[in-house]
């Protein structure tokens, strides 16, 4: 059974930092990323890997901020956010795919795979 569990979510002041984890089990994952969405707004992307890491997407809303990784060898997904802001609120979503590919503006329908999300709420 494929399951991806996030956590690391919370309250945070702006300027903050926050680590999201995704620890992920049931078989071996290619591509991964994080999405957030907002009340009343799409889920978006907020970064992307490949299975190797080498290959990483960030949008220009967060790059610079946000830094995403992850351990194969412990099948977990992370993100790094730091300088966060009130507009990055939302509920922070990982989402994985069984293929690989080098992510460019990645989207939700190429994800197979997804967790049940995890409430990010920066205060200003």
């Amino acid at each position: 059974q494929v399951q991806l569990v996030e956590s690391g979510g919370g309250l945070v002041q702006a300027g903050g930092s926050l680590r999201l984890s995704c620890a992920a089990s049931g078989r071996t994952f290619g591509n991964m990323g994080w999405f957030r969405q907002a009340p009343g707004k799409e889920r978006d992307v907020v970064a992307a890997i490949n299975w190797s890491g080498g290959s990483t997407y960030y949008p220009d809303s967060v790059k610079g901020r946000f830094t995403i990784s992850r351990d194969n060898a412990k099948n977990t997904l992370y993100l790094q956010m730091n300088s966060l802001k009130p507009e990055d609120t939302a509920v922070y979503y990982c989402a994985a795919s069984p293929v690989t590919w080098n992510p460019r503006s990645p989207s939700p329908s190429q994800y197979n795979y997804w967790g049940q999300g995890t409430q990010v709420t920066v205060s200003s």
